[in-house]
């Protein structure tokens, strides 16, 4: 068994404020027996008006919030998915020169960059709250490529929020052998009253795999507002843990051994005719 955590936080659009807030949680994780954290999307920043001035900074790993984010994987001696931060250059390094990549990067527990995974599905919505219109390829490039990653907790795919509703995203990332497949979000309270959960479910049952859910809650500013209900799913689809509002720590187990045997009852994947 390994114990997993996500972090629920509601970040602002002060840097410094929401890094603070994310070594206490991640401390909190940590002393709850947490060998994985996985961050919420945007956790550093969440105001897409900033996001560029921010994402020059983090070119390179010795950008602030990496640098950050590295150093307290090593301090605590715990893997962590750092949710989305913004980045203005291509894996490959090429700069962008108008916008940022929203990149998931994964740090081992000695602070080391393992992967990168850059959003592919971008959240050009229009929702009946108050913040109304969402364009996110306005300030973001979409990356174009799965990522996959083999840990001591078992094999993780990774994902970032809009990605969710894709299912055949998920669908390769089982394909590829994702055992874990990590969702930091920014769900809106009003796609997330309505989706959120379901689509969780769904994606652990239809890959019988464990889904690690980390969202953004509560009220950010005048007109935006996130849902919460962080959530820690297994293969079966039953939620193992969960918390509605407010910020804080989601921690449960997982167990492979259980996964394997779920996916040899199930064998859903060899069954398929399409």
């Amino acid at each position: 068994m390994s114990r997993v955590a996500a972090i629920q936080m509601t970040s602002g659009n002060l840097v410094e404020e929401n890094l603070r807030e994310i070594k206490r949680l991640i401390h909190a994780a940590v002393d709850q027996g947490a060998e994985l954290v996985v961050l919420p999307e945007n956790f550093a920043l969440l105001s897409m008006a900033k996001l560029r001035q921010a994402g020059v900074l983090e070119v390179t790993p010795s950008g602030p919030i990496r640098s950050f984010v590295a150093g307290l994987a090593k301090d605590y001696s715990v893997w962590i998915v750092a949710g989305s931060i913004p980045v203005a250059a291509r894996p490959d390094g090429i700069a962008i020169s108008d916008r940022v990549r929203s990149a998931c990067i994964v740090y081992d527990d000695r602070g080391n960059e393992r992967a990168r995974y850059d959003k592919i599905h971008l959240f050009d919505v229009d929702v009946a709250d108050e913040f109304g219109s969402y364009r996110e390829s306005d300030s973001i490039e979409p990356g174009d490529q799965v990522q996959l990653l083999d840990t001591p907790f078992g094999r993780l795919g990774l994902s970032i929020c809009y990605d969710l509703r894709f299912p055949e995203l998920f669908r390769l990332l089982l394909e590829r052998g994702a055992e874990i497949i990590t969702v930091p979000s920014a769900f809106t309270a009003v796609t997330g009253a309505a989706h959120w959960e379901v689509l969780l479910r769904a994606r652990a049952i239809e890959n019988l795999s464990y889904i690690i859910g980390a969202n953004q809650t509560d009220r950010h500013s005048a007109t935006r507002v996130s849902y919460g209900h962080t959530m820690i799913i297994d293969p079966w689809g039953r939620v193992l843990a969960g918390r509605e509002g407010g910020e804080g720590v989601v921690i449960a187990e997982i167990e492979l051994s259980y996964l394997r045997k779920v996916r040899h009852e199930m064998p859903v994947v060899s069954h398929r005719r399409l």
